[in-house]
């Protein structure tokens, strides 16, 4: 799969958690992170249709 970067503002708040979630071992970078998260929102949002 091709991947296009993209940017993005975000709270600061949330920078952080996303920087503390960094400290474990299941995410390799914010990227990971982000594209987990919206995979898993987008599987949601399936399910309710």
């Amino acid at each position: 799969m091709t991947k296009q970067k993209i940017s993005i503002t975000i709270d600061e708040n949330m920078v952080d958690a996303l920087e503390s979630m960094l400290k474990g071992e299941l995410f390799r970078n914010r990227s990971h992170i982000i594209e987990f998260a919206l995979n898993k929102f987008m599987e949601k949002k399936r399910n309710i249709k």
